[in-house]
């Protein structure tokens, strides 16, 4: 009785024999496994993306925003109102499920330093906003509670206002001009380059809020509130119970629209998120095609060397080997043929995958149930599609078998 390793060494001599033919059969499965695998990347690669641009807004951030206003039958439209306040944000800060809040007052300007002038949005906010925002200072300090209370005249940098009005020179201990206003720098923050929209997150100067409102704008309203949950499951809640409180302590009675809004930035990423997994999806169905016609090459070539082994079966048959044994050595022949692609295919679909991250600078990731199901996919092809020849094989009749010509 003929063991599975020899058997496993009959397949594999027989396909050394037909090497060229064996090679050009397994380049469908190559091919198929590798668009499937680098399309996976890709689509894998966008969702973290997209995650890793919305957590880099913030720690589970809501934000707050001012709503409309009905003037004479006339809509200001979304930030027209002007009844967001600080005592807001204290309020807020009381909320179960609130780990921060920053108010966030929002002017542009010039500025003027160093011999140099730059025109930036200029941020009033609260010593939290580091962690609310999950932004870091590259030099110096931020600015502090005491700093916030006394509306001190300090101001962290962004990169790109650094490299705007100090080139080449630490700007920590100088002195920016912000609408004839000096103020002193005390920091700047770590890079952030740009958002999902394209915006450079980097040109900004940051201030206390208190400052802000009293050198800048004059006024008591603040332009928005970062507002940090604990963390993701108590994002909903946090965003309704905002609702409610500034609902009543802006006295807005049931069936009046908010003069604010909340919006959870989750919403978005799972938005987002969802569209690249879409995506993804439909790319790898199409690879998949590719798989199919690699399968199909199978059993083509298969059945065409059952033909051409025909008078080889025949004899084994009648040396006493059993139809199983014909059977397994044909389906292993085609497993062989498809697994081996599979293998080739998932290198090069994860050296496309890294060459399209260097070279083209679009985020791919390849992830491990990925590879691991191409490889059991390719196999099952080779099952599938190798079936039917190797069936074919095993009932061949000895004796016609040996007069086949």
């Amino acid at each position: 009785m003929i063991t599975l390793t020899q058997t496993l060494r009959l397949a594999l001599q027989a396909l050394v024999r037909n090497r060229s033919r064996s090679l050009l059969t397994m380049l469908g499965v190559v091919i198929g496994v590798a668009a499937v695998i680098v399309t996976v990347a890709i689509g894998t690669g966008a969702k973290t993306s997209v995650a890793n641009q919305i957590n880099g807004l913030g720690s589970n951030l809501v934000m707050v925003i001012p709503g409309s206003v009905n003037t004479s039958g006339v809509r200001t439209g979304n930030g027209g109102a002007s009844t967001l306040t600080v005592q807001d944000g204290l309020a807020i800060a009381k909320i179960p499920g609130v780990s921060a809040v920053s108010p966030q007052v929002t002017v542009r300007t010039q500025l003027v330093a160093n011999g140099n002038n730059w025109q930036t949005t200029v941020t009033g906010a609260a010593p939290t906003f580091t962690y609310v925002r999950s932004w870091g200072v590259a030099s110096g300090r931020f600015f502090t509670q005491s700093e916030t209370d006394s509306a001190a005249k300090v101001a962290v940098l962004g990169q790109t206002v650094v490299n705007q009005l100090f080139p080449g020179s630490d700007p920590v201990g100088q002195t920016v001009l912000v609408k004839s206003v000096p103020f002193t720098v005390v920091g700047t923050l770590t890079a952030k380059g740009q958002s999902g929209a394209g915006q450079d997150q980097d040109d900004t100067v940051l201030m206390p809020y208190t400052s802000a409102l009293e050198r800048l704008t004059g006024g008591t309203s603040i332009g928005g509130l970062m507002v940090s949950a604990v963390d993701a499951q108590h994002i909903d809640s946090v965003q309704s119970q905002i609702t409610g409180l500034l609902e009543q302590r802006h006295g807005i009675v049931a069936g009046q629209p908010d003069d604010f809004q909340v919006r959870n930035l989750q919403d978005i990423a799972q938005a987002a998120s969802a569209t690249a997994s879409i995506l993804g999806l439909l790319l790898a169905a199409v690879a998949a095609v590719s798989l199919l016609v690699g399968g199909i090459g199978i059993m083509n070539i298969m059945l065409v060397s059952v033909t051409e082994r025909t008078r080889e079966i025949g004899l084994r048959v009648a040396l006493g080997a059993r139809g199983a044994a014909i059977l397994r050595q044909f389906l292993i022949e085609a497993v062989v043929l498809s697994t081996g692609g599979g293998a080739i295919g998932v290198l090069l679909g994860v050296l496309g995958a890294a060459s399209i991250a260097v070279f083209a600078h679009w985020p791919s990731s390849v992830p491990v149930v990925a590879v691991v199901l191409a490889l059991a996919f390719s196999a099952a092809v080779g099952v599938f599609f190798g079936f039917w020849p190797a069936r074919k094989a095993a009932a061949l009749d000895p004796i016609r078998a040996l007069r086949f010509e």
